[in-house]
C-alpha cells in the first residue's frame, strides 16, 4: 500500500502534545461527588465505568488518525508484468578417468566437480544444459534438457568406474580424450536455435586418446558459433592418489599433468576463457564467474493499476466517532 499525498502523515506528530496534555491533566479533573471526607472509599473497589474511563481519549485518538490515513490517500495497485526468457544452451564436457578420483580435491577431484556443476544448474532454471562424460572416449550421459531434476540425476550417477571397468568391463576405455569429449559436446550444439551456445570442459590431464585433436574441435566450435571454457582441475606438483586409481595397496603421490596450453589456447580460439582450480573454493567460484559471463536474457514490461484504499478507514473513522459521542452521552455522561 502506498500514500498519495504522504505529508499528511506529518499531522499524527499532534498525538504527541495531546497525549502529553492528557496524562498531566487528567488527575486535576473535577470530581463527579463533594464529600467531607472520602477516608471511608480509601480501599473501595474502582468501579467498571472508572476502568474504561480511558476509552475516551483512545477513540478520539483513533478518529484522529483514521482521519488522517484518509487524507494521506492510501492506495493499492494492481501489477503484472510480460516476461520474455531467452536461454542459454550450455553443454557440460566432463572428465571421468579414474585420475579424478585424486584427492587433492575434497572428497576427489570427480565429487568436487559434480558438487559444483550441480550448483550451477540450479542457478540456471531457464537454460537448455546437458553432459558429456569422457575419459579414452566420450558419450552423451544427457541431451540437453530443461528438465533439470534428470539432468540433476544422471549427474549424481557419473563415476570414474566407467573408465576403470574398461571395455571389457562394460565400459570405456581409460586415458583423456580431450578433443572427443569436446566434439561430443559440440555435436550436441550444432542444430541448437539459442543465440547463446556454451560448452564448459573440465579436465585434469592432457590429450592422450582419441582420433580427433582438441584443436580441431576447437575449430569446429568456433564455426558454429559456439563458445568454450575450459578449466584445468588439480593442484600444482603431485596429488595423492587412492588405491581405485592406481590398482597399488596404498595411496602414491603422483605427479599432476595439465595441458594448460592446449586447455587456453581452445579457450582463445573459441572467445572463451580459461581456468586454473586447484581446490575446491577456486572451482566453486569458477563457476560463478562463467554463470556471471553468461547471463539469460530477460526482457520484462511491467504495468499497473492503481486503486483508492481509504473508504476502509473512513468507515472505521465513522464508527470510532459514533462510539465516542455515544459513550459521552450514556455510560460516561456527566451531571452539572
Amino acid at each position: 500500500m502506498e500514500f498519495a499525498n504522504k505529508e499528511y502523515l506529518l499531522l499524527l506528530l499532534l498525538l504527541i502534545p495531546y497525549i502529553v496534555w492528557y496524562l498531566m491533566y487528567r488527575k486535576k479533573a473535577e470530581p463527579t461527588m463533594r464529600l467531607s471526607d472520602t477516608n471511608a472509599y480509601r480501599y473501595a473497589p474502582r468501579s467498571w465505568k472508572v476502568t474504561l474511563m480511558p476509552l475516551q481519549p483512545i477513540l478520539r485518538m483513533a478518529v484522529f488518525v483514521l482521519v488522517v490515513l484518509v487524507l494521506a490517500r492510501p492506495q493499492t495497485q494492481n501489477s503484472w508484468k510480460n516476461q520474455t526468457v531467452e536461454g542459454i544452451d550450455i553443454m557440460l564436457a566432463m572428465d571421468v578417468s579414474t585420475s579424478m578420483l585424486a584427492e587433492d580435491l575434497k572428497p576427489n577431484r570427480i565429487e568436487a566437480a559434480k558438487q559444483v556443476a550441480a550448483e550451477f544448474v540450479v542457478g540456471r532454471p531457464n537454460d537448455n544444459i546437458g553432459l558429456t562424460i569422457f575419459a579414452g572416449e566420450a558419450f552423451t550421459q544427457c541431451p540437453m534438457t530443461t528438465d533439470h531434476s534428470s539432468l540433476l540425476n544422471l549427474l549424481h550417477n557419473t563415476r570414474t568406474d566407467i573408465a576403470a571397468r574398461g571395455p571389457q568391463g562394460g565400459g570405456i576405455e581409460d586415458g583423456t580424450a580431450i578433443g572427443m569429449g569436446l566434439a561430443n559436446a559440440v555435436s550436441r550444439l550444432k542444430e541448437s536455435k539459442a543465440k547463446s551456445k556454451v560448452v564448459i570442459l573440465l579436465t585434469d590431464g592432457s590429450n592422450n586418446r582419441g582420433d580427433l585433436s582438441p584443436m580441431t574441435a576447437a575449430e569446429i566450435a568456433k564455426s558454429l558459433g559456439i563458445r568454450v571454457y575450459t578449466i584445468g582441475v588439480g593442484t600444482k606438483g603431485t596429488a595423492p592418489f587412492p588405491p581405485s586409481a592406481t590398482g597399488l595397496p596404498g595411496y602414491v603421490n603422483l605427479p599432476v599433468e595439465i595441458d594448460t596450453k592446449t586447455l587456453s589456447d581452445i579457450a582463445g580460439a573459441t572467445d572463451g576463457d580459461f581456468y586454473r582450480a586447484t581446490n575446491n573454493r577456486e572451482l566453486q567460484n569458477i563457476y560463478k564467474e562463467i554463470d556471471k559471463l553468461e547471463k539469460t536474457k530477460l526482457n520484462v514490461k511491467q504495468f499497473s493499476r492503481r486503486y483508492e484504499a481509504y473508504q476502509p478507514f473512513a468507515l472505521a473513522a465513522l464508527l470510532f466517532l459514533f462510539s465516542e459521542i455515544l459513550l459521552r452521552i450514556t455510560v460516561f455522561r456527566k451531571l452539572p
